[in-house]
């Protein structure tokens, strides 16, 4: 019943929201974590979550950061990492791959929200539209990243890749590390199957990158991959075996 709901909610939510948020970047010229566009994600990823049965609880609230703008950085093992940081953060966009766009209404509703959709294979392509979130982060807005750049099946966790953190040099920006535990029991990798369960999200001490640099990136990478896996060994005794950084993948792709 939670997966025939929640799959009916997709197409439920998304048609509105997607219209609002297009309609919202014409005509309104709200910003900040009242716009129009924040509300549609926001209401889009808390009606997923309900239909679901996912019930969010955030721990460290007070590490999301309401007056600048920030990347947060999160492990993932699910389509439900996405939906519970979207349903509590006050004012973000995302970092997603470029076949997103070209879904039916989401991806026109995706793009009006703000969403950098990224062509991880072109890689000029990808450094363009880094350049464009930092300067969005500049601006105030938070942008939120994946940088084992895609889901596993476990939550032990995987290499960084390096985009995410030269986007947060370059924009002088903090990177919060983020920990969602509990959303692979919803809806894991390579499954249809959804069940209610308790999506646990972690914000984590900010990292100030004030003074770092490109060359410095390895190091920011590093601590960002270790805090996340302390949380997780600490919180869930999770392990995580792999090295933080892929050396000779993470000079390929973004």
């Amino acid at each position: 019943m939670r997966t025939l709901l929640s799959f009916i909610m997709v197409w439920v939510a998304t048609v509105p929201m997607a219209t609002i948020a297009v309609l919202g970047r014409l005509f309104s010229r709200r910003e900040g974590e009242n716009a129009v566009a924040q509300w549609c994600m926001r209401t889009w990823a808390r009606s997923l979550c309900a239909a679901a049965g996912a019930r969010v609880v955030v721990h460290n609230p007070e590490h999301m950061l309401r007056d600048r703008g920030a990347v947060y950085a999160s492990n993932h093992v699910s389509w439900y990492d996405v939906f519970a940081i979207a349903a509590v953060l006050p004012r973000y966009t995302f970092i997603a791959k470029s076949e997103l766009r070209k879904i039916p209404i989401f991806g026109a509703g995706a793009e009006a929200a703000g969403v950098v959709f990224l062509a991880r294979e072109n890689r000029k392509s990808a450094f363009e539209s880094y350049q464009g979130a930092a300067a969005e982060v500049v601006r105030g807005q938070s942008v939120v990243v994946f940088p084992e750049g895609t889901r596993g099946y476990e939550y032990a966790l995987r290499p960084f890749k390096k985009g995410p953190f030269v986007l947060a040099i370059a924009a002088k920006a903090p990177v919060v590390p983020v920990l969602v535990y509990g959303a692979r029991e919803v809806m894991g990798k390579g499954s249809f199957h959804v069940r209610s369960g308790t999506v646990h999200v972690h914000f984590l001490e900010p990292v100030e990158t004030e003074g770092f640099d490109y060359d410095r990136r390895h190091e920011l990478m590093r601590t960002v991959w270790n805090r996340i896996a302390a949380c997780l060994h600490e919180e869930y005794g999770v392990s995580s075996a792999a090295a933080p950084i892929a050396e000779s993948a993470e000079e390929r792709t973004a």
